[in-house]
């Protein structure tokens, strides 16, 4: 394939935009090479600068369940532009998907929609610390909760420790309240209680990771996690971000028994618009402004495009549960196949699935952590996913990520991406 036009795309966008990209993953760093320049894509397939085609098992991270263009959803976002972008004013479509949300949960009766999956979780914890009375927080390494400072921590020695910041512009002050437990161990989150010292608001976690690549939480834990947030009179976030409506129709809530005091949504909920929302039961959410004293605010939040856009996707996901059924056989499908194709060249591969959402690690353990995680093969990733793309096939660009399937690929594409992955699994080899 040529990427000339990509090429030079790339080096323009680096002279205006640090890094050449507005978010750090897409530079490709942790594979190698330019990043494709996308000009556009339809069902399954997104089509670079250059005029190359790839089969997306990316699908804009996420939210694009019935691939991109669906005719549904590009209806409904077209009638929507034509009455106006955005008012900064209530309209009655934000209530309707409100209604939508929260009539799937036996536990949330109200929603506040925002711009973002980040906002979404900042805002979560805001209104927990607000409820609750108190400081400290749980977060698991590997856990991506978005780029709000508090979370931007990186994991010390031992079981658990308190934050340290991880990224330059972070003051340790602003993360001297957010204690890190490790993913699927209940011994670190005990600690973190003693080390609180009663000043414990709020655990949150993603109970099926796609950050430090497709990490299911155990069962098992999460029930003990509530039982501790319970104890302890804390609360429990479930960060669905990249999950919610993805790897179920209610996310992790529809497969786990668990069930958390607060849920943050994302991209999904916006059918790829820009779009989150978090949302509880009633008495949490009657702390949040105007209600209560919890401020939180967004001009553009509830924005009607997305709204739209959103609103015609949930109704659609609602209409055919039976879509994740059939998902997820195409994911395991895909794993399978990625399974013998690394048998079949000699390689280690450990895989997961869960509804439309895959994961794949080199490495000859089962991954239960971000330490699992960080001991994968990095390097032969990047030369996988590098002579994948060169091949057609569009993967998330690292091995920290997930993979999403649409209702849009089909059993010949899988079945192409599996003989590919068949050659590209002996070329790295070699």
């Amino acid at each position: 394939m040529s990427y000339e036009k990509s090429i030079n795309a790339f080096q323009e966008a680096y002279k205006v935009i640090p890094g050449g990209v507005d978010s750090p993953v897409r530079a490709f760093k942790a594979v190698g090479g330019t990043p494709p320049f996308i000009e556009y894509g339809k069902g399954a397939y997104i089509y670079d600068v250059d005029g190359n085609k790839y089969i997306d098992y990316v699908q804009s991270w996420g939210p694009l369940i019935f691939g991109h263009c669906d005719l549904e959803i590009e209806n409904a976002v077209i009638s929507a532009v034509k009455k106006g972008l955005s008012f900064g004013a209530p309209t009655e479509t934000e209530t309707e998907l409100a209604k939508e949300i929260v009539s799937m949960y036996d536990y949330i009766d109200k929603v506040r929609f925002v711009s973002s999956g980040t906002e979404a979780v900042m805002s979560a914890i805001r209104l927990a610390r607000g409820y609750t009375g108190k400081n400290g927080l749980i977060k698991f390494a590997g856990c991506y909760h978005g780029h709000s400072d508090s979370l931007l921590v990186q994991a010390g020695s031992g079981l658990a420790t308190f934050g340290s910041p991880s990224s330059p512009g972070v003051p340790s002050d602003l993360t001297k309240h957010t204690h890190l437990a490790t993913y699927n161990d209940i011994a670190s989150v005990k600690k973190c209680f003693d080390d609180a010292k009663g000043d414990m608001a709020c655990i949150i976690i993603e109970p099926i990771a796609g950050n430090m690549g497709l990490v299911p939480a155990d069962e098992e834990f999460l029930k003990e996690l509530r039982e501790l947030c319970d104890k302890h009179n804390a609360l429990l976030i479930f960060d669905e971000v990249m999950s919610g409506f993805r790897a179920s129709l209610k996310g992790a809530c529809g497969i786990s028994s668990v069930k958390p005091d607060i849920i943050t949504w994302g991209k999904v909920i916006g059918a790829g618009m820009p779009v989150g929302a978090f949302g509880s039961r009633g008495e949490i959410m009657s702390y949040l402004s105007p209600e209560g004293p919890v401020y939180q605010a967004g001009t553009l939040s509830g924005n009607p495009v997305a709204m739209a856009a959103g609103l015609v996707s949930l109704k659609k996901l609602k209409a055919s549960p039976s879509i994740y059924d059939e998902l997820e056989t195409k994911a395991r499908k895909l794993m399978q196949g990625f399974e013998e194709a690394a048998k079949s060249a000699g390689l280690n591969i450990v895989t997961d699935v869960r509804g439309s959402m895959f994961g794949f690690f080199f490495s000859d353990k089962k991954v239960k952590n971000f330490d699992d995680a960080q001991k994968n093969n990095t390097v032969l990733f990047g030369k996988f996913h590098q002579a994948m793309l060169n091949r057609g096939i569009y993967l998330a660009c690292s091995s920290f990520e997930a993979g999403f399937m649409c209702t849009a690929i089909t059993d010949a594409d899988i079945e192409f991406t599996i003989k590919t992955a068949h050659d590209a699994m002996i070329e790295i080899k070699d």
